[in-house]
């Protein structure tokens, strides 16, 4: 059916590629049939398992060649390719079916997830295999033993680790409670400072005023002294000005001088 299909070159080259490991996993699984020692087998089973993830792999970008070209190509041409996608898929599903059968006959302890999408049809979910290799009691015990004293070591490591984190995480502590300390000593100190300037910018302020209200009565005063000074001084010179009264406690000059002038001439001959 597939030599009939009418596919692009990258369709071509992804189911050319999905054929190949098939005949590869086919003639691998022949090969196993003949292959008697147990570890042969188990790398055998390692490498067709290798090529069944690669199938799928490629069956799922064979199946988003087929989305990506849906709307060029007509229904029937989609349908064909849906159809070989489907029978890859089976083939791929046998291929794991024979795998499962050849790990149970093995002996070996295997637990294994290969989920092969929603309702089987399509591979979606990679292939998660744990195996435990045949060893003898004794073995076990000894690697048992082993394991359990490196996870003791393990253990006192973690220890250790711990109390150094916590012997540093005390240290780191101590030293945070000292600074803050330091710091709290320094912020009493810048209080303090701080009030000390207060104190000194009132006292300032309070020194200023006095000594301007000292200025402004001395200023005052002299101005009374020199208006004092100024009607004394007009009424020295011009005694008979009515408009300047007198000064209380100071008498007014005596016109004597004048009053003898102003006598009979002949009274001084």
């Amino acid at each position: 059916m597939a030599t009939e299909l009418q596919m692009s070159p990258q369709l071509e080259q992804i189911h050319g590629e999905i054929k190949d490991n098939f005949r590869a996993l086919s003639n691998g699984f022949q090969r196993l049939d003949n292959i008697k020692d147990s570890n042969r087998q188990s790398k055998q089973l390692e490498e067709l398992t290798g090529k069944m993830r690669e199938c799928k792999r490629l069956i799922k970008e064979f199946d988003r060649e087929i989305k990506d070209e849906e709307n060029k190509n007509p229904p029937e041409l989609n349908k064909q390719f849906n159809d070989e996608k489907q029978s890859m898929i089976k083939e791929l599903n046998s291929y794991v079916a024979l795998r499962k059968t050849f790990l149970n006959s093995l002996g070996n302890k295997r637990v294994e997830l290969f989920d092969m999408g929603a309702g089987g049809s399509e591979p979606i979910a990679e292939e998660n295999v744990q195996m435990a290799s045949a060893m003898s009691n004794q073995e076990l015990i000894g690697a048992g033993v082993k394991t359990m004293d490196e996870t003791d070591q393990v253990i006192e490591r973690s220890k250790k680790v711990v109390e150094q984190t916590i012997e540093v995480g005390t240290q780191t502590a101590v030293t945070l409670k000292g600074q803050t300390e330091q710091m709290g000593r320094i912020m009493n100190e810048l209080d303090t400072i701080q009030f000390s300037i207060k104190k000194a910018s009132q006292l300032v302020k309070e020194i200023g005023r006095q000594v301007a209200t000292d200025k402004c009565i001395m200023l005052f005063l002299f101005l009374i002294v020199c208006g004092v000074i100024a009607i004394i001084v007009v009424k020295i010179v011009n005694p008979n000005n009515k408009d300047i009264r007198d000064i209380p406690g100071l008498a007014p000059p005596a016109p004597s001088r004048r009053l003898l002038y102003l006598r009979d001439p002949e009274h001084f001959a």
